[in-house]
């Protein structure tokens, strides 16, 4: 007999089970590597029951290594044993936490850092990467735990039956750390509840018919938008996810183009570089080759929307069929599951002109049409109405702001998580228990606008600067700079009384600037700056590549970029 359709607050769990019930052969996930440059990709398939299986694999053997609450961390490459690890941790009511592998090159001593906070009873990883792990456990000074290859796990078809037992809905189901842009990575604690409810906030905004729709992902698993869009709302749909890995789309983003073009009804995320990154690499012919008719979704959250990347996007792949609406802006971060914001109808996105003056003053005033001096303007993409959930705009004093107020964004909702593992303090929550996100922003005709992050505002002289504008300055001043490879921040003055502007920027790969080219961007980037934001500059370093800090998810790490600065920890030019 066919198990009934799990209920508006079944659990992620209850979903994977049903689907395994209703529908076992059919796809549920499907992996495709791309072995070499010239590869057109390798597929690996699993359907439901398959999936289901192995997630009961996984679960039947953490339950002899962790009694339930005890970790158990992912440290494994994207791919189709990671979701079964993921799910399997689900089934044993053990906390899951989505790492990357040690190979993963810049982030060995972020993870070394999580795996000492999260004390896992358990590492998950697959096969070819065991002796690996052990090495970075040992070598890391890590306390020594089980390490178990996923991929040589016994399946038996009724395997986990035995012991499974349904997770509370208030218990952790996983910790999402956060890319560290602001502080050192917390974990966030998760609940199965919580989970439930943001897939089915993003099942609402993104999927109207889940039975003609594909996910098609290469976002990191072990990141809030990936884990969500390419794992969660699949089970909690019902429909295909197809991954691939980070560094094939880094390698050639048309790889993941192409995919999109290969299912009815995709529906993909990245953040805003990444839409940069595919204009930039894609050559003049590379639209006609392409389907791009089919994508029904494509996400843009992460990092600040800018409006010029989606009008470039849709310029260059316009030719393969792409509909602009397709474009859809949203906000989230991983305190809030993921999802907060995001259009739920199929609209262009949309783009508001602010004056320049009244916004650094806190307010949104929409500026005259027309052309205008340079910095008496700044566009801000609407990233829709809150997804099923409560969104605030808070003054300094915790009072409640009307529309076209900036204030501090403040949400309460199902899909909250309730704080950080073993931390205290300091809280994310107001006395009224709304999650103080940290970020600003302003509602907008119901729709949020987001202006910057409130740890990263600089305040020189008495106004407001967001740096995320200050760094599109300088970028498109300066041609030898790199897109997205560069910090602005404020620095304290010598006499004590107030900030400067600093700005921290890497030259291109293929540059070595000499000091006349070097004395020539300050001046012009002083210049633009103090044109367009009434800004002077104190300092432009100009550093080589791979020097600017960056969080584990590609934004700018602002907060340690300062404090490298000011320990004069830069190499410039």
């Amino acid at each position: 007999m066919t198990a009934a359709r799990p209920g508006a607050d079944a659990l992620l769990t209850d979903h994977l089970r049903y689907w395994a019930r209703r529908c076992p052969q059919q796809c549920a996930f499907r992996h495709v590597e791309f072995t070499d440059s010239a590869s057109e990709g390798r597929h690996r398939t699993l359907g439901w029951r398959a999936m289901d299986a192995r997630a009961r694999a996984v679960a039947a053997r953490l339950v002899t290594l962790a009694a339930p609450g005890d970790r158990a961390a992912l440290v494994m490459p994207q791919g189709l044993d990671y979701v079964a690890a993921f799910l399997g941790c689900l089934y044993a009511r053990v906390i899951a936490v989505p790492l990357s592998r040690p190979q993963l090159a810049g982030h060995d001593a972020r993870l070394a850092g999580v795996l000492a906070d999260c004390e896992p009873a358990v590492l998950l990883c697959d096969s070819a990467d065991l002796t690996s792990v052990e090495a970075f456990a040992l070598d890391h000074d890590l306390p020594a735990v089980p390490v178990v290859p996923v991929d040589h796990l016994p399946i038996q078809r009724f395997g986990f039956d035995e012991y499974e037992s349904v997770p509370d809905p208030d218990e952790t189901a996983y910790l999402q750390y956060t890319s560290g842009s602001t502080r050192d990575p917390a974990g966030v604690m998760i609940s199965h509840a919580n989970l439930a409810a943001n897939a089915r906030q993003a099942l609402h905004a993104f999927v109207d018919d889940p039975g003609a729709t594909t996910a098609v992902g290469w976002l990191p698993l072990f990141h809030d938008m990936g884990l969500v869009l390419s794992v969660v709302a699949p089970v909690m749909g019902g429909f295909q996810s197809v991954l691939m890995d980070p560094v094939a789309f880094l390698e050639d983003p048309a790889r993941w183009l192409r995919l999109l073009g290969s299912y009815d009804g995709t529906v993909s995320a990245a953040p805003n570089f990444a839409y940069d990154y595919c204009v930039a690499r894609s050559g003049p012919g590379t639209a006609e080759t392409l389907r791009l008719d089919r994508v029904h979704v494509l996400i843009n959250g992460g990092e600040p929307v800018r409006p010029g990347t989606i009008d470039r996007f849709h310029a260059a792949f316009a030719p393969a069929g792409l509909d602009p609406a397709t474009h859809r802006p949203a906000y989230g971060l991983a305190e809030a599951t993921v999802l907060v914001t995001a259009d739920t109808r199929a609209t262009t996105p949309t783009t508001v002109r602010c004056d320049a003056e009244a916004l650094a003053a806190g307010r949104i005033e929409a500026a005259s049409e027309g052309p205008t001096a340079d910095g008496a303007v700044a566009e801000l993409v609407a990233c829709g109405p809150p997804a099923g959930q409560e969104l605030l705009i808070v003054g300094p004093e915790g009072e409640e702001l009307p529309e076209d107020q900036v204030g501090e964004i403040r949400l309460a909702g199902p899909n909250i998580a309730r704080g950080y593992w073993k931390r205290a303090d300091p809280t994310p929550f107001d006395p009224r228990g709304r999650l103080r996100t940290g970020d600003l922003g302003a509602l907008h005709d119901g729709r949020l606008l987001v202006t910057g992050r409130l740890k990263d505002v600089i305040v020189v002289d008495g106004r407001t600067h967001y740096p995320q504008d200050i760094e599109e300055t300088v970028r498109t001043t300066v041609d030898l700079v790199r897109r997205d490879r560069l910090a602005a921040f404020g620095a304290p003055r010598a006499d004590g009384t107030g900030e400067d502007l600093v700005v921290v920027a890497e030259y291109d790969r293929d540059t070595e600037p000499t000091p006349e080219e070097v004395r020539e961007a300050e001046h012009t980037v002083r210049a633009a700056l103090s044109a367009r934001h009434g800004l002077r500059l104190a300092s432009l370093l100009l550093v080589p590549p791979g020097s600017v800090p960056r969080t584990s998810n590609g934004k700018p790490a602002r907060a340690a970029g300062r404090a490298r600065f000011l320990e004069g920890g830069f190499d410039p030019r």
